[in-house]
């Protein structure tokens, strides 16, 4: 099992509510070695005070990396995160995604190297999504499915990967036939190999940017794991008012050539390709 200190990675944009629930899901952590990097894709000073009010109260080391707002630019802030990450093993979510307390720790159990970890989440409706408070995610009541059902919670198929636990939950993540790709909202891996492939391509805005790097990864030689049952976060409802056609289509274009060419680099991440 990995040993080092781990760098939790995850985006926010104007959404403080959201973002002070994911860092207080990160505060009740069983594993507490690790630092959180905020990558804010240019949200107002509001965001930039909740982090410093947070910073006063947890033990966790946070450091907020933040660009001025140019649209929906997730794939630079992230590269600028993961330049300023300081652990060898990077886990990446999302600012509207709160992670169970023993959300790091299983993926601290599992990385491997030659690997990288593809996890899930479980979407929650925004009546719930408002309602969960500091309280609730410390004492685990919103990862909880009695909890959840209780405040209204449709009951479908999809809570198993709350209640899972143990051998049944390892079970679930071999036979689920969900692919192991690289999520955004939960998934982690090598620095190095993140590197190598020369990070997320900055071209892309919405639309599979996440995937499309999981790609590059796969055709360098690195293999992915499931842990969908095991590294367990919820889904904070919200609205995707950024994304238009034109940003599908061109993520889309992005992709196929990753996958049809086995691209394992992109000119526009980490490193720029220089202009001759």
């Amino acid at each position: 099992m990995y040993q080092g200190s781990i760098s939790v990675i995850f985006t926010t944009y104007n959404s403080v509510a959201w973002l002070e629930k994911v860092l207080w899901g990160f505060h009740y952590q069983t594993d507490n070695n690790f630092e959180v990097i905020v990558a804010d894709d240019g949200s107002r000073e509001e965001t930039k005070e909740a982090i410093e009010r947070f910073k006063k109260n947890t033990h966790l080391e946070v450091q907020h990396v933040w660009q001025p707002d140019d649209g929906f630019q997730k794939c630079r802030i992230m590269n600028k995160a993961l330049k300023a990450a300081k652990g060898d093993y990077v886990l990446f979510t999302d600012g509207d995604c709160i992670p169970r307390n023993d959300f790091v720790a299983v993926h601290r159990k599992h990385a491997e190297e030659g690997f990288y970890l593809s996890g899930g989440y479980f979407k929650l409706p925004m009546d719930i999504s408002k309602r969960i408070n500091r309280a609730d995610i410390e004492t685990g009541r919103a990862f909880d499915s009695q909890w959840l059902l209780d405040n209204g919670l449709k009951k479908t198929h999809k809570i198993s990967k709350l209640t899972a636990r143990g051998w049944w939950a390892k079970f679930m993540n071999s036979v689920t036939p969900t692919n192991r790709t690289w999520n955004g909202h939960n998934a982690s891996g090598w620095k190095k190999d993140l590197f190598d492939v020369n990070g997320f391509d900055e071209s892309m805005q919405y639309g599979g940017q996440d995937c499309e790097l999981g790609y590059r990864l796969r055709h360098n030689g690195i293999k992915a794991k499931q842990i969908r049952y095991s590294a367990i976060c919820v889904h904070l409802d919200h609205a995707r008012s950024y994304v238009n056609p034109e940003m599908l289509a061109n993520s889309r274009l992005i992709k196929k050539n990753t996958l049809s060419n086995k691209l394992t680099f992109t000119e526009n991440g980490l490193v720029k390709k220089q202009s001759s």
